[in-house]
């Protein structure tokens, strides 16, 4: 994969990942380019498509000339409505009064060139319809709709369309406009879902500062102090000449330092250990600017709340190598499931196996690398082990850590 598809920070917001790693903006994110402007405009054109009736209508010369070109005004005028409709929502800092302006002029066209030019330009009260709910608040959305049906209903009796053409142009109406609502509203949760994932990252990763912050404080508080009572008392001994006394001391701050430093060393240790909440967290971060779907279960989190910290810590660099083995290699990934379960081996000892596997092409012919090799040190220190190799019927890849099920309390001690 090219290496605009490399995982950004943590805490950084998925759609920022995504606009950086594509000219394809995220649904319900502004555009950050003007590239990503003209491809949203190029995929709205294309439903502009159905005005081949008012276009064709013009085009088989029923009309004088003065109507004709009134009529290619008025669609062209309508068009470039949409247009600037399209590219105020696509901005940051919409302007709600000039969207309301543009919707307002599309309806306009609408009656006046349906009254003007005959049934066939009724296809426009669809487009203004869908414009109208784009705009409209959601309570507000349903009541707007149905005036622009009655709307599109009366102007078609006014001109005599038909019974048969003013309900479908009215029912037609009513309905992608309802459509255009609902998915302004899921537009709007997948923008919510973004935001509520970047804050659980970067709660995540606020909370292993918070952590290390507390052990450092608790770590550093009781051996400064010491370190400066001990000081005091070498400065008063070396004043009465007991330099024995003194050298003790000395002895005992110098002892005191050094297991400062491993308290020191052991905190941060643990403070580099990745856990799985901060692990998924990034995951999801830098597959969304894979453009790679992340599915696992909520419950995933918390699978193992009593697993021991080295274990944890190994399932978690698992999950961090797999995701970058996807990012890096997993050409043609859409996908990229992680689940997590136990087993039991013929000793009778239980394990925690986490699973992660891709839908892409696979790892083909090539050897492992480092990074695997790494890993699968990692899990052997806590007496786990690793398995690689293709996914379901030999599509993708699926990478299984395994690590042995002890409490917290079962495991090593972590006394300092």
């Amino acid at each position: 994969m090219s290496d605009a598809r490399q995982a950004h920070r943590t805490d950084e917001p998925p759609e920022v990942g995504v606009a950086r790693a594509s000219f394809m903006n995220v649904p319900g994110s502004p555009v950050e380019s003007r590239r990503q402007l003209l491809v949203k405009v190029a995929w709205m054109m294309l439903w502009m498509l159905y005005l081949a009736y008012p276009a064709g209508d013009l085009l088989n010369g029923g009309h004088t000339t003065a109507g004709t070109v009134l009529g290619w005004c008025c669609l062209a005028v309508f068009v470039v409505s949409y247009v600037l409709l399209v590219i105020f929502r696509s901005q940051a800092g919409m302007r709600p009064r000039a969207c309301l302006v543009v919707v307002a002029t599309m309806t306009v066209l609408a009656v006046v060139s349906s009254f003007v030019l005959g049934s066939a330009f009724l296809t426009m009260f669809i487009y203004a319809s869908v414009c109208v709910a784009v705009v409209t608040p959601l309570k507000y959305a349903l009541r707007a709709l149905l005036g622009m049906a009655v709307l599109t209903a009366a102007t078609g009796q006014l001109i005599h369309a038909g019974i048969d053409g003013i309900t479908t142009f009215a029912l037609s109406a009513f309905l992608s406009g309802v459509a255009m609502t609902g998915l302004q509203r899921l537009v709007a949760t997948m923008k919510e879902l973004r935001e509520a994932r970047a804050a659980v990252a970067h709660l995540a990763a606020s909370e292993e500062r918070l952590r290390l912050a507390r052990d450092l404080h608790d770590l550093l508080g009781h051996s400064l102090s010491l370190i400066t009572l001990k000081s005091e008392l070498a400065g008063r001994f070396m004043d009465a000449g007991k330099d024995e006394a003194a050298r003790a001391q000395v002895a005992d701050i110098e002892q005191v330092a050094r297991q400062s430093l491993i308290d020191v060393r052991e905190a941060v240790t643990g403070f580099r250990r990745p856990t799985l909440p901060v692990e998924l967290a990034a995951a999801r971060t830098a597959l969304a600017a894979a453009q790679v779907r992340l599915e696992a279960a909520p419950e995933l989190v918390d699978a193992w709340p009593s697993l021991a910290d080295e274990e944890t810590g190994a399932l978690a660099w698992a999950l961090r190598e797999a995701v970058t083995n996807v990012v890096r290699h997993g050409e043609g990934a859409t996908v990229c499931t992680v689940t997590a379960d136990e087993s039991w081996e013929a000793s009778g000892e239980r394990y925690a196996v986490l699973e992660i596997t891709d839908n892409g092409r696979g790892p083909g012919k090539s050897q492992p690398g480092n990074g695997l090799a790494g890993l699968e040190e990692r899990l052997a220190l806590v007496g786990g082990r690793l398995e690689t190799g293709p996914g379901e019927r030999g599509r993708g890849f699926r990478l299984r850590a395994s690590v042995p099920l002890r409490t917290a309390s079962a495991g090593p001690s972590n006394s300092r």
